[in-house]
């Protein structure tokens, strides 16, 4: 699933909703103190809750399908840049994480790369998916039905991994274990590009209706250093609405332990 999310006292938009896990960490963050005492439920819960949504645009976005040009836009121009870094990644395979239908496999990813593959929880948007994006073969490669805190990337294989608007869905110690596995996922010159909200404060705002958190940019820093990441740009989303959360495009390689 995809996911943008509104602050207090707005409708929160989809995100990838994963299926339980069962790492578990004693070194314990203040999202994991607040919402994983039963991590079964929790994964659970979301994927009850994004079961019910609409495989749309409008229902991927939570209302706010208006936005998906602006967004697209602005993923657009970051990827760009990314091609003006030495070594730039190739442009044969991307990576889909939290894909919902395939909005941005179809809007960003296709045009870009010579084979895309997805990666998404929820069977009936895997389907809409397939079925959605039949007109883009053979660009469109693999719909994987899996969650990503299970999902481990074939390794060396892909050019971009782009995860957007789906980390939130994860523990603080899955999100570290699923950038672990994409690292090892990269070809040569590989990136990861993930593209979330964060808070404005140094607090996590918790959404218990879907089972997801929101992050500040500094937490997801700390996670990123723990799951050996550095990151090589850094953005923000512009011209979104004010109602929404801040959105930031990292762009991440693995640190090359000497």
């Amino acid at each position: 699933m995809e996911s943008v999310e509104a602050t207090a006292n707005q409708t929160p938009c989809s995100m990838e909703c994963e299926e339980p896990s069962e790492s578990s960490s004693n070194d314990t963050s203040p999202t994991e103190e607040s919402i994983t005492t039963d991590s079964v439920s929790y994964y659970a819960n979301a994927k009850k809750y994004w079961s019910s949504v609409s495989p749309t645009v409008e229902g991927m976005l939570g209302g706010f399908g208006s936005i998906s040009f602006i967004d697209i836009r602005g993923s657009e121009q970051f990827l760009k840049h990314l091609y003006k870094q030495k070594p730039a990644p190739g442009k044969s395979r991307a990576l889909d994480c939290g894909a919902g239908i395939g909005r941005v496999t179809r809007n960003l990813l296709v045009p870009a790369f010579e084979r895309v593959d997805l990666v998404e929880q929820d069977e009936t948007f895997c389907e809409t998916a397939r079925t959605g994006l039949a007109d883009c073969a053979p660009k469109l490669g693999t719909v994987f039905n899996e969650g990503l805190q299970n999902f481990t990337p074939q390794e060396k294989h892909y050019d971009i991994i782009w995860s957007q608007w789906v980390l939130g869905h994860l523990t603080d110690e899955d999100v570290v274990q699923f950038l672990l596995r994409c690292a090892k996922g990269l070809a040569r010159g590989g990136m990861v590009v993930v593209k979330e909200n964060f808070t404005s404060s140094d607090e996590v705002d918790i959404d218990r209706a879907d089972s997801s958190v929101t992050r500040p940019l500094m937490l997801m820093k700390q996670l990123l250093k723990k799951a050996n990441m550095r990151v090589v740009k850094e953005q923000r989303q512009t011209s979104f609405p004010k109602q929404l959360y801040p959105v930031y495009m990292l762009a991440l390689k693995p640190v090359i332990k000497k």
